[in-house]
């Protein structure tokens, strides 16, 4: 018996397969990279800051 999901798009190549996967789910992979090193960026920065706020002369 066929499957019935890759008929939809016809028979496929196996190529053509992985550039579906790419176009579909690529997005998606990029975004997280992008989300993951925002954060890490945003934690770094955060962590200077208090660094540089428990440095500060309390007195002035």
């Amino acid at each position: 018996m066929v499957t019935p999901v890759p008929l939809h798009l016809g028979a496929l190549h196996a190529y053509e397969q992985v550039l579906v996967l790419l176009l579909a789910f690529g997005p998606f992979v990029v975004l997280g990279i992008v989300v993951a090193l925002q954060r890490r960026r945003a934690i770094e920065e955060e962590r200077a800051e208090v660094e540089r706020d428990e440095g500060a002369d309390p007195l002035r």
